[in-house]
């Protein structure tokens, strides 16, 4: 996909190395979220490819996804769906439980969140191993909804998380 203004979001990327643990290379947006030109771009140019796509709702996994997703359905004029950790929702939830490497977990959305035949875009901040947002997905897909793609501001292709969460498309701006 062509850049819109040119900028490489890359340089708005920091990295930290040895966080949160040793061995273990960060991938910080704060500076790109602080940067108005580069955090609008990165909307832009994740909305690009989905313009043509109808899709009805936006959804992501708390935090850092929301932080992607909510504008990203504005700019798709479309509706946010938040999915959360079991007990932070205030109405009536549907849950997905999941394994991961070392335990389990459960996400939930609002009974009402996504809808059955809707077109459904699962955004994240990072596509890693890939666990959290299959889960979202499963999650979706149980509601009747069908993922149209999953779409992240970086991508960590040594993880394999694409492989995760195939067949499903995926689409990331950056990747490392």
């Amino acid at each position: 996909m062509a850049d819109h203004t040119g900028l490489d979001l890359k340089q708005f990327i920091r990295n930290i190395p040895d966080f949160p643990k040793p061995g273990i290379l960060f991938r910080d947006i704060t500076p790109l979220l602080g940067n108005p030109a580069a955090f609008r771009e990165a909307i832009a140019r994740l909305a690009s490819p989905f313009r043509t796509c109808e899709i009805d709702i936006v959804v992501a996994a708390e935090a850092r996804g929301f932080i992607f997703a909510a504008p990203l359905a504005l700019e798709l004029n479309c509706g946010f769906a938040p999915i959360r950790k079991p007990g932070k929702l205030p109405f009536d939830t549907r849950s997905f439980h999941y394994e991961l490497e070392y335990g389990n977990d459960t996400l939930e959305m609002h009974v009402d969140g996504v809808l059955d035949g809707q077109k459904v875009l699962v955004v994240d901040d990072l596509l890693a191993t890939g666990g959290t947002v299959e889960a979202c997905c499963r999650l979706v897909e149980n509601s009747g909804a069908s993922v149209i793609a999953c779409a992240f501001l970086i991508e960590l292709h040594e993880l394999s998380g694409r492989a995760k969460i195939a067949p499903r498309e995926v689409f990331s701006l950056v990747q490392y």
